[in-house]
């Protein structure tokens, strides 16, 4: 791919991450990807294990928004730095990162995604704190 069409794949594929639809998402991904997150740093290996993340994970943040800011271009693919807002109760949540994404064809064999998740993990266990707070 050239550069404008790496950015266009990754502006669709990042897309692709709202609205609850991992089928879609996964349509992204080579039937053996691996993909790795700070939730799973030792990494998803192929679309069943892969399935069964995204599915739990889109259904939580089903209207998180993602886009691509810069797009360099790799011999393997592409380092892709992102922004999302990430909607946590009333809270809002604002993140940079970085994947690495690695592919073959027009499919992602490897995603290796980096960001600081300390603000997302707060606002998870303050939104928790509350909702028990508020069932007492």
């Amino acid at each position: 791919m050239n550069e404008d069409e790496l950015l266009d794949f990754c502006r669709d594929w990042l897309n692709a991450w709202t609205g609850n639809n991992p089928d879609e998402l996964l349509s992204y991904y080579h039937e053996e990807a691996l993909y790795s997150d700070p939730a799973h740093r030792d990494g998803l290996k192929g679309k069943d294990q892969i399935r069964k993340y995204f599915v739990r994970l889109l259904d939580v943040y089903r209207t998180w928004k993602w886009k691509p800011v810069e797009v360099f271009p790799i011999e393997s693919g592409a380092i892709v730095k992102w922004e999302c807002t990430i909607p946590v109760g009333p809270e809002i949540i604002h993140e940079t990162g970085l994947d690495i994404v690695e592919l073959s064809g027009n499919k992602i064999t490897r995603n290796e995604v980096y960001f600081d998740r300390t603000r997302l993990v707060a606002a998870i266990e303050k939104k928790r704190r509350d909702q028990r707070l508020i069932n007492l």
